[in-house]
């Protein structure tokens, strides 16, 4: 259990450093409505 826990950590951080830069890189090639799309499949 304590490296699901470690696992889960890991994607959160991922999550909350790389994805706000990595739209703000991306939202000059595409539009918003695609970036919410692609980021709310990966959160799956």
């Amino acid at each position: 259990m304590k490296n699901l826990d470690s696992v889960f950590v890991d994607v959160d951080y991922f999550c909350q450093t790389f994805l706000p830069s990595w739209k703000n890189t991306l939202f000059l090639l595409v539009s918003n409505k695609e970036i919410s799309l692609l980021v709310s499949y990966l959160a799956k």
